[in-house]
């Protein structure tokens, strides 16, 4: 079963999704959190955490150097018993960040490895974390299509590679539509992460092809009468 984390930092929308079941996680980052007028990192992310009811929750470190990234992860680490940290595979400059994952795995962190592309990287990752401690790997299938490239098959690499791995959990990330979701189960993926508004169309599935045809055509037919078109 794909579980749905909604991907969010605004503290009502927090409230709000965390009451859903189908809701199992959350996770954020600070492009979100700066869109959701985050001011201050560390109140702001505690604040999410409390409001997450307890669900797991992935914050991001946005230090770009080995000593700055484990600084802020093993703040971060204390935030919440919810909480996963949220690394990614290589700094700015494209540097894989293997050690710091490694030492944080070590030290029974929970890890959320994210900007994932490969499924080189997720082999580069397997090899760095322990048999026991949480890892999410966040492969971002969205960002990848918008170039022209098929994420499918990274995917499928990526869920094999981690299979012998139980304590791993492969995520698709940069969700573009609700069918993404059906993608995701279809492949086997353990999460997918989801804006708010694809999640309430995902709650809406189900409807047969000649109510969708109806539907379609009142809204034409609608909007048509409120714009008082003639021919």
């Amino acid at each position: 079963m794909t579980k749905i984390f909604c991907d969010i930092a605004e503290i009502n929308l927090v409230k709000k999704f965390s009451k859903k079941t189908i809701v199992k996680g959350f996770t954020t980052n600070p492009s979100l959190m700066r869109k959701a007028g985050a001011k201050n990192y560390k109140s702001y992310c505690k604040n999410i955490l409390k409001n997450s009811k307890n669900k797991p929750t992935s914050v991001e470190v946005f230090g770009d150097n080995y000593k700055e990234i484990k600084r802020q992860a093993l703040k971060i680490n204390g935030w919440g018993k919810n909480v996963y940290v949220k690394i990614p595979v290589t700094n700015s400059k494209g540097l894989f960040m293997g050690k710091i994952i490694n030492e944080l795995s070590n030290h029974n962190i929970k890890l959320n490895i994210t900007a994932v592309y490969t499924a080189k990287q997720t082999s580069q990752i397997l090899k760095k974390i322990n048999s026991k401690t949480k890892v999410i790997i966040s492969i971002f299938a969205g960002r990848m299509a918008d170039t022209g490239k098929d994420p499918i098959p990274e995917f499928i690499k990526s869920i094999k590679f981690a299979k012998k791995y139980k304590n791993v959990q492969i995520l698709w990330a940069s969700t573009r539509e609700p069918y993404n979701y059906l993608q995701a189960k279809q492949l086997g993926c353990h999460i997918i992460t989801v804006p708010p508004s694809i999640i309430e169309k995902i709650e809406k599935f189900g409807k047969s092809f000649s109510k969708l045809t109806k539907e379609t055509v009142q809204t034409f037919l609608a909007d048509s009468k409120k714009s008082r078109f003639k021919i």
